[in-house]
């Protein structure tokens, strides 16, 4: 079966963190199908560019299906670039189907993956122009997270234009996925379920590659004191530095910690980094040590030397229908127990009693006092349950979910 799979913020594993279709099309390729990947040339939140000639696609051969790069122009911090590039994308997917479909065949199934929402409306475009079915792929709710997130109100014109591209895609896909497993509940808050029946609907969350996540544990060591010291209780953060993922909360935190063992290790990199490497600083923090920005490969090293691993700090409105950071599912394969501070409904972490929870960033601190009363006993069944939670969500289970859409469609 010919699945296209349409994703503009994708990358290669050694381009960046966002390979959630790289993954579905390795593993589709290893069971049997015949996937190809559409992304985006300027890989997201990054400097490179794929393509560097006039051409308006590039199919990418290196790996064992048609990787295929859409050119899109960098854009930087420039968010009107970054919308620019969203119609770039449209437009030169559309060149770029043609071509791929002269050369490998017409799809079976075209899948679109949003945020952004173009890519979801190319997929189902091209779904009709080759009349074959088609699935949206909701990574972000569009325009909720805008909205709740405080980007833009709900009354702007740009909002409700959204609003009815989101609703006129979910009515005229074949089938729409969500990683969010309560996203139904935001349907049914919309009245929408008579358009968008129970049915059409189905969950699949974001998971971790653990064979790809085994090998660079074992072949990409990164080398760090902090990490070796064996007397001190490492908790680390992974992901990026920016308002959205409360890190400030966390150096607050800190600061009040007495406990002269507990030590934060924070990689990742945004535009809050600066300011909270010079708090540190200014402050005195000697307990938050920020290591920067490193590649991918490395973190199955480093979270799985930590202690615990901790989730974003913060409490958002968007959580009540689920949550899905791709940085938990790498705390779950290191086999750590999670730290989690944020109020949410439908929690894999709470599923699978992997980890310590409190409901707001403010409780943090009463949530690390928890660490010193667990025996190790309570400590090795957390993490055993962390390496069970990681094995249900391995992108192989997940492939096979994705596949059984895909027949559900199929038989109409």
């Amino acid at each position: 079966m010919n699945i296209w799979l349409i994703n503009n913020y994708n990358t290669l594993p050694e381009h960046g963190q966002f390979t959630r279709s790289y993954n579905f099309g390795k593993n589709l390729k290893a069971m049997g199908q015949s996937p190809v990947v559409f992304v985006g040339s300027h890989p997201h939140n990054s400097d490179t560019q794929l393509i560097k000639g006039p051409e308006r696609f590039r199919v990418f051969q290196e790996e064992p299906f048609p990787w295929v790069l859409v050119k899109t122009a960098k854009y930087g911090k420039s968010r009107k670039k970054q919308i620019l590039t969203m119609f770039q994308f449209y437009c030169n997917g559309k060149r770029a189907a043609k071509g791929v479909a002269e050369r490998y065949g017409k799809p079976d199934v075209v899948l679109g993956s949003s945020a952004h929402p173009l890519a979801a409306l190319l997929a189902v475009r091209l779904a009709k122009k080759y009349h074959c079915r088609s699935i949206v792929e909701v990574r972000d709710l569009w325009p909720e997270s805008i909205v709740v997130y405080g980007i833009a109100g709900p009354h702007n014109p740009a909002v409700i234009a959204l609003r009815w591209l989101e609703k006129w895609l979910y009515k005229n896909a074949d089938a729409v996925v969500f990683v969010a497993e309560g996203a139904y509940d935001y349907i049914k808050e919309r009245g929408w379920e008579k358009d968008i029946p129970r049915d059409k609907v189905h969950y699949i969350n974001n998971g971790v590659d653990l064979e790809a996540f085994q090998y660079n544990r074992e072949h990409f060591r990164l080398e760090d004191s902090d990490l070796d010291e064996p007397d001190s209780i490492k908790i680390v953060y992974t992901g990026s530095i920016r308002l959205t993922n409360g890190v400030g909360t966390l150096v607050d935190t800190a600061k009040q910690v007495t406990n002269p063992k507990i030590k934060f290790l924070v990689w990742g990199d945004g535009d809050q980094l600066p300011g909270l490497r010079q708090r540190v600083l200014d402050e005195g923090i000697g307990n938050v040590v920020f290591k920067g920005r490193v590649e991918k490969k490395y973190i199955p090293s480093i979270v799985s030397r930590a202690d615990y691993n901790l989730v974003d700090c913060v409490d958002s409105d968007i959580f009540r229908f689920g949550i899905s950071p791709n940085k938990l599912f790498d705390y779950f394969a290191a086999g750590k127990p999670v730290l989690m501070c944020l109020r949410a409904k439908y929690n894999p972490a709470e599923r699978f009693s992997c980890g310590l929870i409190c409901e707001s960033p403010e409780k943090l601190g009463a949530l690390l006092e928890k660490i010193s009363t667990l025996s190790r006993d309570e400590y090795d069944a957390l993490s055993q349950r962390a390496v069970t939670a990681a094995q249900e969500y391995d992108f192989k289970n997940l492939t096979r979910k994705l596949i059984e859409v895909i027949e559900v469609i199929e038989r109409g």
